[in-house]
């Protein structure tokens, strides 16, 4: 009988006889990662055990010492604090310096970014403007009097009665936003402290301020308000140099500081200043009167 005629081709053979050659590579490529995995774990362990015989030697030595932690400071910006000369004080009134909960984080309020919040709770947007303090400050603490150290004490009393002291040779962020940051901590730790160092910087105190002014000082309110007009230069020049002289500035955008402590109530221009542009005047009269370039 003839042979049945059949196709040439590949017998089909079983699964379990045929050859995978990719799973034989995906299998050593798994075990070539479980040895490197182990050999770094290794490496790990015996770096750690390195760098904790180390310290417990340097520990012996005396050549460490341990690390205390302390709250997040800010830089001291250098200034001549050994004077015993006459100086002044600041005092910004009705600074908007409010905290409150936007969503889920505590934030100062500013009329730019939480304008919808602020409506939403019936309050004039206008009114919160924590960058008149800012400035305020920055004229403060940037002027020549300061950097020769006549500035003796800086005070800051918010909306809500909040008054914090600021020490005169602190350095202000320059950005509203790090500003806002800055005030936000104080208001919450109630203190800041300087970079490496225990010493308080900003710190929040009780009230009233004038229990931390001097006996024999000279304390002016100014607003554009005012009847009595006068020319600051000439008017800082009628007072003696062994007198402390006490200015008290608002840091609102509208509205009159009314306080019951200030001997004298004038204005010095017969245009609405702002409260930087208030206090640069203010700081310029003082420089000619003592003499500092």
């Amino acid at each position: 009988m003839v042979r049945p005629y059949t196709m040439k081709g590949q017998k089909r053979k079983k699964r379990g006889d045929k050859y995978y050659p990719e799973e034989e590579v995906k299998e050593e490529e798994a075990n070539t990662d479980n040895r490197v995995g182990v050999q770094e774990g290794y490496m790990a362990t015996a770096k750690r055990a390195m760098v904790a015989k180390d310290d417990e030697k340097k520990a012996e030595e005396g050549e460490e010492e341990v690390e205390v932690p302390e709250l997040e400071g800010i830089p001291i910006a250098p200034s001549d604090q050994n004077t015993k000369k006459p100086g002044v004080i600041f005092i910004l009134e009705k600074a908007c310096l409010e905290v409150a909960k936007v969503g889920k984080t505590y934030q100062i309020l500013n009329s730019d970014d939480h304008a919808n919040f602020l409506r939403r709770n019936n309050k004039n947007p206008a009114d919160y403007r924590p960058d008149i303090a800012h400035q305020a400050l920055l004229a403060i603490l940037d002027s020549t009097i300061t950097k020769a150290g006549r500035l003796k004490a800086l005070y800051v009393k918010t909306e809500k009665g909040v008054l914090f002291e600021v020490k005169p040779h602190v350095r202000i962020p320059r950005t509203p936003k790090r500003f806002t940051g800055l005030i936000l901590q104080l208001l919450q730790k109630l203190s800041i402290s300087a970079v490496g160092k225990r010493e308080k910087l900003l710190r929040v105190i009780k009230n009233p301020v004038t229990q931390y002014l001097p006996v024999n000082s000279r304390k002016i309110g100014f607003s554009y308000s005012s009847q009595k007009l006068v020319k600051i230069r000439n008017y800082v020049d009628t007072f003696d140099n062994d007198v402390d002289l006490v200015f008290v500035v608002g840091a609102m955008a509208h509205g009159k500081v009314e306080t019951d402590y200030t001997d004298d109530f004038i204005a010095i221009s017969g245009y609405p200043l702002s409260a930087a542009c208030c206090i640069s005047n203010i700081c310029h009269a003082l420089a000619d009167k003592w003499d500092i370039v």
